[in-house]
């Protein structure tokens, strides 16, 4: 059994510490959030206790420490963890300034920091991997990938978050990475705020379609929007030379209706904690594997600066509408 820490009693911190607890592997041994309510209802909920991040930091029997705590303390809570000599799971991204986020190369390069991207863990997405490694589509030549959320968070969240690119797109990026098997050396995007004027006023955008070419010339489109209107809309589409793989949407069930109107199927999963509940449960598998040394991260420190980099250039070229080159 392995004790953890969790920094971070929000609705992501929630996930991953039911995760952790139910894990064989696993010991959830403290909770830290400066919301004394959460951090105390987390702890009840889990058989944890509730206490401040130098003890956590400071116990050397805690092998690994998972953070899911605001954006803008990820990068420090890394730092500061693997000093201590610990197993690192953080959630994306590894900071919302790339320069920032280069700083920690020295410390953080090939540490035990795995970051949370989880759809890499989705199984859809991890068999559409497995298809195009396999050559069954023959050499893949370009993506689309499709990420549309239900409806839009609120403006109070769209002012810390980042932006549309750094908050929500980061995902597309990584798995664009990931799928194409070569890193992006072009990117171009185009965006709108044509959901919510709202946020607009607070200086974001709500849809964007972003162009990433590579050095051998394999294209990905990304299409965000920050409102589908239908559900949770997230596919992607690989196409080779010899054929397509495609992961469709989930649904809320496989039931059908069928009369004289034609066949009617269930909604869209709605949620993004329920579309990716299998990826969450996956990474806390994947993170017990690296704390007892069977595995090293599959995601790490310089997955988040690539996928970041990839943001900040997607921003540019959507405020200068010019192609930007990395």
């Amino acid at each position: 059994m392995f004790k953890i820490a969790l920094f971070g009693a929000g609705r992501i911190g929630r996930i991953h510490a039911a995760n952790a607890a139910a894990h064989p592997a696993l010991t959830l041994a403290y909770v830290v959030d400066p919301v004394a309510a959460a951090a105390r209802a987390l702890a009840v909920e889990t058989g944890a206790r509730v206490t401040d991040l130098e003890t956590a930091l400071g116990d050397a029997s805690v092998a690994g420490v998972i953070i899911a705590s605001s954006t803008d303390t990820h990068l420090d809570y890394a730092r500061r963890a693997v000093a201590a000599g610990k197993a690192v799971f953080c959630e994306k991204p590894i900071d919302q300034d790339l320069a920032r986020a280069r700083s920690a190369t020295i410390e953080l390069s090939g540490s035990r920091l795995f970051l949370g991207f989880n759809r890499r863990f989705d199984p859809s997405f991890q068999a559409l991997k497995a298809r195009l490694s396999s050559g069954a589509v023959g050499r893949l030549e370009s993506l689309q990938i499709t990420s549309h959320d239900p409806a839009p968070p609120p403006v109070s969240y769209i002012k810390v978050s980042g932006g549309l690119f750094k908050d929500m797109a980061i995902h597309d990026f990584d798995m664009a990475r990931w799928l194409l098997g070569e890193e992006p050396v072009e990117v171009f995007a185009s965006a709108s705020c044509l959901v919510d004027p709202k946020i607009g006023a607070a200086g974001d955008v709500d849809t964007a379609k972003t162009l990433l070419r590579t050095a051998s010339g394999k294209l990905c489109v990304i299409s965000n929007s920050r409102r589908s209107g239908y559900g949770y809309d997230q596919r992607i589409e690989a196409f080779g030379s010899e054929g397509m793989v495609k992961a469709d949407n989930m649904l809320e069930s496989t039931v059908q209706t069928w009369n004289e109107t034609g066949a009617a199927a269930d909604r869209f999963q709605n949620f993004f904690l329920d579309r990716y509940r299998d990826a969450y449960r996956l990474e806390i598998d994947h993170f017990a594997e690296i704390l007892a040394g069977q595995a090293a991260p599959s995601v790490g420190y310089a997955d988040g600066v690539a996928a970041l980099a990839l943001a900040e250039a997607a921003g540019l070229s959507a405020r200068t509408g010019q192609v930007v080159k990395l």
